[in-house]
């Protein structure tokens, strides 16, 4: 314990000194010797000093500039390059690879999953969300009921397919069960059953795991929008008779409608890079792969570079015109102020 104090002790010290020394050694090298004061030409240290003050900026910026560009810039182009190369990244294969996954069933069926998740896990966690956030409000106990409920967000999505996967737990005929989905199914007098491995209902299972995480996220945010409603509006509505139904859909949601499209942007993306809760509960079998387990199977575990990095262009690409709607979408609402 005592070594492993030290060392990280060791490690900080060592960054904040290499970060103080690049930054005094960078501002010496531009005053010393790249734009030295000369004092022969009046004017020429005004304008040197000006354009010292213009590069100072990017000297401090440089290093986030440079990381940012190695692991994320560089990465992209590399996985796109690699993805017209074959599985070993030494010949050029031109589309094959991409001619090959739209013929492939299992690349259409993780497609087809991932839609079915788009669909299915925003729409519900951000209506749940903003019900509850809602309700809430009005209650007593509302902050207590918040806490529960935001409680998941600290779970990890291995720790909390774990916690689901024994909810969902089947140990057999004439077997006790375990699990509580089966437990509650039996003592109804049902019949057990492997739920996650019945095709067509698992992925909607799998998909319950992440909307119990995310409902508390958007449950946070948009109660936090739900409070910002100026009072004076929800009062005015009341005294022109305008029911709670009616002041909930006609008036405070279009008021918080933004918030509620960042809230379902950002679970949207989750949704698409969604890997753990599958990886842990059905690595991908019974017809649960999406494209980013699809992905993890062929870049490590087949060793198919080619496959791979094309799985994963094709990943980005699906994530891109969200990102970039949202992009546009911001900077028209900060156009408009």
């Amino acid at each position: 314990m005592f070594e492993q104090i030290a060392y990280a002790s060791i490690i900080v010290i060592l960054g904040v000194g290499a970060c103080l020394a690049y930054f005094w050694g960078s501002n010496w090298l531009l005053d010393k010797y790249l734009l030295p004061d000369k004092q022969t030409i009046g004017s020429g240290t005004v304008n040197r000093d000006k354009t010292r003050s213009a590069i100072r900026p990017w000297l401090f910026l440089f290093p986030a500039l440079f990381f940012l560009s190695l692991f994320l810039v560089y990465p992209v182009f590399a996985t796109l390059y690699f993805s017209f190369f074959d599985s070993a990244s030494r010949n050029f294969v031109g589309l094959s690879n991409y001619l090959w996954a739209f013929r492939d069933p299992a690349f259409l069926q993780s497609i087809y999953n991932n839609l079915l998740w788009l669909i299915v896990v925003p729409l519900i966690a951000t209506a749940l969300g903003l019900i509850i956030a809602t309700i809430s409000d009005r209650l007593w106990w509302g902050n207590i009921a918040k806490s529960l409920i935001f409680m998941p967000m600290a779970i990890s999505f291995v720790g909390a397919s774990v916690i689901w996967k024994f909810i969902y737990d089947y140990r057999g005929v004439g077997v006790e069960q375990i699990g509580l989905l089966n437990a509650i199914v039996q003592g109804l007098g049902g019949t057990p059953q492997a739920w996650i491995s019945i095709e067509g209902l698992n992925s909607f299972l799998l998909m319950v795991v992440m909307i119990w995480i995310e409902v508390g996220f958007a449950m946070v945010i948009l109660s936090a929008a739900l409070r910002g409603v100026p009072e004076e509006t929800l009062e005015a509505a009341r005294i022109d008779g305008a029911n709670d139904f009616q002041i909930f859909f006609t008036i405070m949601i279009p008021q918080i409608m933004p918030t509620i499209i960042v809230v379902w942007t950002t679970i949207t993306i989750k949704v698409l890079k969604v890997f753990d809760i599958i990886l842990a509960m059905t690595n991908g079998q019974w017809d649960t792969q999406v494209l980013a387990n699809l992905m993890f199977d062929w870049m490590f575990r087949a060793g198919d570079n080619g496959r791979g990095s094309m799985i994963a262009v094709v990943l980005m690409l699906a994530v891109l015109p969200i990102m970039i709607w949202n992009i546009r979408r911001v900077n028209s609402e900060q156009g408009t102020r």
